[in-house]
């Protein structure tokens, strides 16, 4: 394997050499990824993307959870753990076994608390900023490129996933990707996707995450319409008028496309997030639902390689749901990757829903077809 990643103060070196400047986020080293239209807060930390903001929104409202700020605005401790905004989980998503706890692996793999080095540069109009680190339990290499050109809101982010080890394997992989109050707003703010199928998640009887479940345990449904405990249902694009509840749900995107997305748009603020990806790397897109009654509410809007956050063994016992792997391959002392597009945008007042998100003619198009309204990212990025 390559020499450990270094830690964060020699990160911090890097970045005041060669990107845009050090910062810090809640009180945690930080780079700025930015041009004249938007800049991404990222840590070095799991390269977490920690906020997002338009250079010319006065309040310089970010989509994503924060949650020790909205644990500090509640008086209460921060029960994630640092755990924020859009943040990778590989080699790994969901708890370990007593034996993998033992040697030191932790939930949601081992990338997300790792330093990340980082090298970058800025030339064409084009700023390059590569992340790089070492999975020593996983004994994997992995390597996170993020790409944003001049002018443009769409940031491109490419990684790689190289073993170190002499035999092919199953690899659990998942883009943690998490929106929050105050962007997310009961009612307002509302989630769509090409869902194919859609399930809740398997519980026991109770409630899950401290909250109350308002969805039942392992139910099949149509996206966006899920079945309620109260023999009802209810519309998830939303989060309900009066929060109190914790549920989870899957949805299997449509393999027939070539490129999924999940976005959000709040409908009061005309402002919309969203991602982009390849249905081939990423199977699955997980809905977790954090509604306190405190209203500060998040919402995983989690693509992944398997429906659930699932034990290692559990998920290879299952193998697969409706015809798909819940893993992908990645073969001896080789490498494997992934492309996802992040974009932060305004709409047009009336936009209320997203039916399709697609490149076309050196833009990102995201069409309300019932509205008559587009949206049109100009990105030289592709898929």
């Amino acid at each position: 394997m390559r020499k450990e990643a270094v830690m964060a103060m020699v990160c911090l070196s890097v970045l005041a050499a060669k990107a845009a400047g050090p910062a810090t986020f809640e009180g945690r080293p930080a780079v700025l990824i930015g041009n004249d239209r938007i800049e991404f807060t990222v840590l070095p930390q799991g390269t977490m993307i920690a906020s997002i903001v338009l250079k010319d929104d006065a309040q310089k409202l970010s989509p994503l959870w924060d949650p020790v700020r909205e644990a500090g605005d509640a008086k209460t401790p921060d029960t994630f753990h640092g755990e924020t905004g859009h943040f990778l989980c590989v080699d790994g998503f969901g708890s370990v076994s007593k034996d993998e706890q033992a040697a030191g692996l932790p939930g949601h793999g081992e990338a997300h608390l790792r330093d990340f080095a980082l090298d970058s540069s800025h030339a064409n109009g084009e700023g390059v900023y590569k992340f790089a680190t070492d999975l020593p339990i996983a004994q994997e290499h992995v390597t996170r490129t993020m790409r944003l050109r001049d002018g443009e809101q769409v940031m491109q982010i490419d990684t790689e996933v190289e073993s170190g080890i002499g035999f092919d394997r199953p690899i659990f992989w998942a883009e943690h990707a998490t929106i929050g109050a105050p962007f997310l707003e009961p009612e307002a703010t509302v989630v769509d996707m090409p869902a194919a199928r859609a399930k809740t998640r398997p519980y026991a009887a109770g409630k899950g995450g401290g909250l109350p479940h308002r969805l039942p345990s392992d139910v099949e449904f149509t996206w966006p319409m899920a079945p309620t405990l109260d023999g009802g249902h209810v519309d998830l694009r939303a989060a309900p008028a009066g929060p109190d509840s914790g549920d989870h749900t899957t949805a299997l995107m449509d393999k027939s496309r070539k490129i999924a997305y999940v976005t959000a748009i709040n409908t009061r603020r005309h402002l919309m997030v969203g991602w982009v990806f390849r249905p081939t790397d990423y199977a699955w897109v997980q809905n977790w639902e954090f509604y306190p009654k405190t209203g500060n509410l998040a919402r995983g809007l989690e693509f992944a390689t398997l429906p659930f956050d699932l034990p290692r063994r559990e998920v290879i016992e299952q193998n697969s749901l409706w015809g798909t792997l819940l893993y992908r391959w990645l073969p001896a002392k080789a490498k494997i990757g992934s492309r996802v597009l992040e974009f932060y945008t305004r709409v047009p007042a009336g936009m209320k829903k997203v039916d399709d998100v697609r490149l076309e003619n050196g833009a990102l198009v995201v069409e309300d077809k019932a509205a008559g309204l587009t949206v049109k990212l100009p990105t030289k990025a592709e898929m």
